[in-house]
Parts: C-alpha cells; structure tokens; sequence
C-alpha cells in the first residue's frame, strides 16, 4: 500500500516504472507479433483438415510460451540474460550469442517504442485507472500494427475482446459515457464497412480488410463517436502520404496493397493522449464549434 501510495504521489516514480515494465511487455509483444499468425495458420490449417476429413498434421506444441525462444539460425535456445530488453541486444552487439549471426534491429526497436510509449502515457494519465487501460491499449495497438505491417491481419483475437474491454471501461466513464462508448463502436465499424462496399461497387476491388473495421470499432469503443471523424481523417492523411511517397519511391508497387491498420492504430494512439485539444480542433477547422 506504501508503493501505491508513493507512485501517486511521485509522477517521476511512476513514469520510470512505467517505462521498465513497457520494455519488458515489449520483449513480450515481440513473441506475440511473431507467433500468433503462426499460430492461428496452425489453428486454421486443423480446421480445414477436419472439414474436410483428412488426417490432421501432428505438431509440436506452439504458443506464446512454448518453445523457448531460439536464434532461427543456430537454434541456439535464448537464455533469461540474453532477452533482457534492450540492455542484451546492447551487450551482445546485435549478434547471436552462439552463431553471431545478426539479430533484427526491430526487437530493441518495439521495445523501446513500447516503453516510450507507455511512460508518456503514465505521464498523461498519472496512476489511476485511466492509466491501466491506456497501457493495455496501447500495447495491444502495437502489437496489431507490426502483425498487420507483417501478414495484413489484425487478428480478432486481439481486436473483439478489446471492444468489449474498451466498453467496458466507460461502463464507469472512465474515458467517456458508456452511450459515445457504444455508438463509437457501432459506428466506427459500419462506417469503414460503408466505405469498403462502396469502393468496391465503384472500382470492383476491396480496399480495405475487415480487421479495419474491427479496429475503428474498438477505437470507438475506447474514445465514443466523437473522435472517430478525426481518427480516420488523420489515418488517411498519414497513410496516403506515405503511400504515394512509397510509390515514388519505387520502394512499393501500384498493385500491392498498403496495411491501413498501423495508420488507424497510430491515429487512435494520438487520439488517446491529446485527442481533446485535437478534436477541438478539427471541429473547429470544419465549422462545428
């Protein structure tokens, strides 16, 4: 009760041990952004298997926490010194311990980007409440923007309980009113829903995912209707400029689609920490306030 006390009371205190435990859950969203589409290609590929009455492949047990993490060069097992966040990568250069094979700049990268953005958003919401579902937020928004960057997916196991989670939260008006916290989510489902069967009566291809859809829902969720125009039109902006620079670039071809999930992911993000001014805003730049 006296550490609780003293985080409260101590908003320096409470951001530095924000940011440990943002790069610890980081070095965790690294094994969740690489196994849960494995895992859930497992999990598809056995129900296939039993629709169609075939033999199911028999596998190795695969989840979050097993096997142990290895170098997929060497098959060298990570031990608890080498995965400590950042610090380890540090240590060891960027290289295997074993093989010295190099190891993927984007580790230390998500974990520091989570632990970044976890301390700013103690900072933001101080320790409350407010604070806990901000970080569970945007944890899971991470995790749902590398996935989407890797395999275009936003898995629903990921984005369903977080409506529901997001609602309930603002049962205690935690972040809005439960009524904007449920319209929000119907809203920002059916609006982008709208959008994709219209684009693709006009053009006849699909330009957006269902994920997409799922994610606004939960954006809604968290933040009520109200912030769901500036979402999407901050995600557009951000995801066509980057786009079309990546086009001229020739560093992407015409006929690839772009994974509109990180732009919606960062867009909420942003909305979360300084949606109120924001909005205010943007409400004010379209002549509604």
């Amino acid at each position: 009760m006296l550490l609780f006390d003293y985080l409260a009371l101590s908003p320096i205190a409470w951001v530095a041990i924000t940011v440990l435990l943002g790069l610890l859950v980081g070095s965790f969203l690294n094994v969740v952004i690489y196994r849960l589409p494995i895992m859930m290609q497992y999990e598809w590929e056995s129900q296939c298997a039993e629709l169609a009455d075939q033999a199911q492949q028999e596998r190795q047990t695969f989840n979050l926490s097993t096997p142990r993490s290895r170098c997929p060069h060497c098959g060298h097992a990570i031990s608890a010194i080498e995965n400590i966040p950042v610090l380890s990568y540090l240590v060891l250069k960027g290289q295997c311990r074993s093989c010295q094979a190099s190891i993927s700049i984007r580790y230390p990268f998500i974990e520091i980007i989570t632990g970044f953005a976890s301390g700013l958003a103690a900072w933001h919401f101080g320790f409350n409440w407010a604070c806990l579902g901000a970080l569970l937020l945007t944890w899971s928004l991470i995790a749902l923007t590398f996935i989407d960057l890797d395999h275009q997916l936003l898995p629903d196991k990921i984005t369903l309980p977080f409506v529901w989670l997001g609602i309930f939260f603002n049962l205690f008006g935690i972040y809005t009113d439960l009524a904007s916290s449920v319209i929000g989510a119907i809203a920002g489902y059916l609006s982008l829903w709208s959008i994709y069967h219209l684009f693709r009566l006009i053009t006849g291809k699909e330009g957006m995912g269902y994920g997409d859809f799922k994610l606004l829902a939960v954006l809604g969720a968290w933040m009520g209707w109200q912030y769901l125009p500036m979402i999407i039109l901050l995600s557009s902006l951000v995801g066509a400029v980057v786009g079309i620079s990546l086009i001229l670039l020739r560093r992407h071809q015409r006929d690839i689609p772009i994974p509109f999930g990180p732009y919606l992911a960062a867009a909420g993000w942003i909305a979360l920490i300084w949606g109120e001014p924001l909005n205010q805003g943007y409400l004010k730049l379209a002549g509604l306030s």
